[in-house]
């Protein structure tokens, strides 16, 4: 497309390829920094977002409700994000109330401090209780309480963005599919009896990387038919 000149031409520069590289890679830092992000100084809308995440444990006949509220950042344009601000667990069992509402105020200073807010995950599902642990519906072990409310808040980053999502590609879909086939045809073994579905083998062994008793021996090694973790390779 031509550009006309109206005015006198009174000096001119070549810009290079690279000069172009560095003002489009200025233009986007300058983007980013221009963004709506979560501090310390940020004031609280009167209207937050929430999801509410159930915990029912053998330890207490009472269940626990885990709210996370979140603030929506940068709002109807393309950089909307969502971002936790605050936590709440309530339930009629009383016995844990004193550090439940220690953790939950702490949890939601971090959220409202800003930045990567995920390191959390790994730090409250790595609390492992003394009495011992339990297993859920589906034969994954929980160490403790708490590392089940640090997996309903890794369940809710995934939700809303700031965590990936660690699914299975149809390879491995269908590589622990045919496992399963394999296996039910040499042994013939009844199901789970903890597992209300039915999913997997009642003599599976507790998978170390998923923490679900889903791991079968075939071939002279483990294979976990939940995650697909094995040694065979």
């Amino acid at each position: 497309m031509a550009t006309k000149i109206e005015q006198k031409i009174v000096g001119f520069k070549v810009v290079s390829a690279e000069e172009k590289a560095q003002q489009a890679q200025q233009a986007i830092e300058d983007a980013k920094t221009s963004l709506e992000r979560v501090h310390e100084d940020l004031a609280r809308p009167d209207f937050l977002m929430g999801s509410t995440y159930k915990i029912k444990t053998p330890m207490s006949e009472h269940a626990l409700y885990i709210t996370i509220n979140d603030m929506v950042l940068n709002q109807d344009t393309e950089h909307e994000q969502r971002h936790p601000y605050e936590m709440f667990i309530n339930s009629k069992n009383m016995e844990q109330f004193q550090w439940v509402v220690a953790l939950t105020r702490v949890i939601s200073a971090v959220f409202r401090k800003g930045g990567d807010v995920t390191f959390m995950v790994e730090e409250l599902k790595a609390v492992f209780d003394p009495k011992g642990g339990y297993f859920k519906k589906g034969g994954k072990f929980m160490p403790s309480l708490v590392a089940e409310i640090g997996e309903a808040i890794e369940h809710h980053l995934k939700l809303i963005g700031l965590m990936d999502n660690d699914q299975l590609d149809e390879h491995q879909k269908a590589l622990i599919e045919s496992k399963r086939k394999e296996y039910e045809q040499r042994s013939s073994a009844a199901t789970n009896d903890n597992d209300s579905s039915g999913s997997f083998p009642a003599d599976a062994q507790l998978c170390a990387k998923c923490n679900v008793k889903a791991a079968i021996l075939m071939d002279g090694c483990f294979t976990c038919l939940n995650c697909g973790d094995s040694k065979c390779g």
